[in-house]
């Protein structure tokens, strides 16, 4: 339940808050990161439901120019990577960041590589490298405050649930 709510207060945020904080046109993944957080904490299978159910949402979230779907294929790769990491053994602090960037970088792929399979009008070829680039370091910034918050919420409402 805490994840459900986090994610929508995360969604809320990057539609709203977020979406003025845009470079290059691209906007922080705010819900990327909540969901790598929940698969950290509570594990694959919760991650890659949570994360298909969030990318559906920022699918049909204003302003969502882009095919239905791209984001819950790309959320659920990225909840369920999230989740196999954690499962592998428990991943200490210096360990969150780097698997938080290599999911949003993961998540962030799966989701251009599907714009330029069904031709999403969207990105461009060419620019699909700049906002790769940019998201990512947005992502990556973002995560070193973000993903730990979320595992510490997450921790603190649910501690039976928690895998970390």
């Amino acid at each position: 339940m805490a994840a459900v709510l986090a994610v929508s207060l995360a969604l809320v945020l990057q539609a709203s808050l977020f979406d003025h904080l845009a470079v290059q046109g691209v906007v922080p993944d705010l819900v990327l990161l909540v969901v790598v957080a929940a698969g950290l904490a509570h594990g694959s299978e919760v991650g890659l439901v949570l994360g298909f159910g969030a990318g559906l949402l920022l699918d049909l979230a204003p302003p969502a120019d882009h095919v239905a779907g791209r984001w819950a294929l790309a959320l659920l790769v990225v909840g369920y990577v999230a989740g196999r990491l954690a499962a592998s053994g428990r991943p200490r602090l210096a360990q969150w960041w780097p698997l938080s960037v290599a999911a949003a970088f993961v998540g962030t792929s799966v989701f251009a590589l599907t714009g330029l399979l069904l031709r999403d009008p969207a990105v461009g070829v060419g620019e699909l490298l700049r906002v790769e680039l940019v998201s990512l370091a947005w992502d990556a910034g973002l995560a070193l405050v973000v993903v730990p918050l979320t595992l510490a919420l997450f921790a603190r409402v649910e501690p039976d649930r928690v895998l970390v």
